[in-house]
């Protein structure tokens, strides 16, 4: 009974710390800006206005139905992950200073930064209702899986995060070579091409991709108002579970070691 109210104590400690640091980033990023948190609107409105320009008129993408519509879906939902994976992979190091002075879980660090850019991915929702209401596409019931798929993303994600925040207290060119990966990423997703573009073996590789079935899952829901099979989901929820379940444990079994390279 005693040790359970000590696991239950240091939950909520945990959560309000996570809490206070989330709120903390948030006041941070719109700090001095005039437009604060419409930029979390704004910010994938005008990358789609500016993408689809492109991809319609320069690269006659344009026989995709509702382009605009299936840009903004694969750009928030990437961005989700690009931007928490990249926040997460330094929250180690820029902690550093209070990782020496108190005992505090050091894997609410990573996690913090996954759930802060899951309040800016709900933000941004408001400019894909917009682009609905704009080009007339009505919701379906199938919008209620979305929660699902942010399950699987928030797994995904944290794993990820965690996986990359651990080896870049001990490597620090980690923190460089991330960014060209996310970029690569980003071109061998179909975000902003259709997948049938690509090459057969390429087309094949994807189904190795989790970013692509997280994608395509989300378009799904909100674009063509399907509901993921069983074998979908299961696809999905295998790579989140085994990129989380690689990311607790590299960080579990390194964590002790921070002290000395942060």
């Amino acid at each position: 009974m005693a040790q359970s109210s000590l696991i239950s104590a240091s939950m909520r400690r945990n959560w309000f710390t996570i809490s206070s640091l989330v709120s903390k980033d948030f006041k941070l990023k719109y700090r001095r800006s005039v437009l604060g948190v419409l930029w979390s609107v704004l910010n994938p409105l005008l990358m789609m206005c500016v993408l689809a320009a492109v991809f319609t008129n320069v690269l006659k993408f344009g026989d995709v139905e509702n382009f605009p519509m299936y840009l903004i879906l694969g750009n928030v939902l990437f961005a989700l992950m690009a931007d928490s994976t990249s926040g997460a992979m330094t929250s180690i190091l820029e902690s550093a200073p209070l990782i020496k002075k108190i005992r505090v879980a050091k894997m609410i660090f990573p996690l913090e930064k996954v759930l802060f850019q899951l309040v800016n991915f709900a933000i941004s929702l408001i400019a894909v209702i917009v682009v609905m209401v704009f080009f007339r596409i009505a919701p379906t019931v199938n919008l209620l899986a979305l929660p699902l798929l942010l399950i699987y993303m928030l797994l995904f994600c944290s794993g990820l995060g965690m996986l990359l925040s651990a080896l870049a207290v001990f490597f620090r060119d980690v923190c460089h070579l991330w960014g060209v990966v996310i970029t690569a990423w980003t071109y061998a997703t179909p975000l902003f091409y259709p997948v049938t573009l690509l090459p057969d073996w390429m087309q094949a590789a994807e189904a190795y991709n989790p970013m692509y079935h997280y994608v395509v899952y989300f378009r799904d829901i909100a674009m063509y108002g399907q509901w993921p099979g069983i074998k979908e989901n299961l696809v999905c929820l295998a790579m989140a579970l085994i990129t989380f379940v690689i990311g607790f444990l590299v960080f579990k079994r390194t964590e002790k070691k921070f002290i000395l390279y942060v």
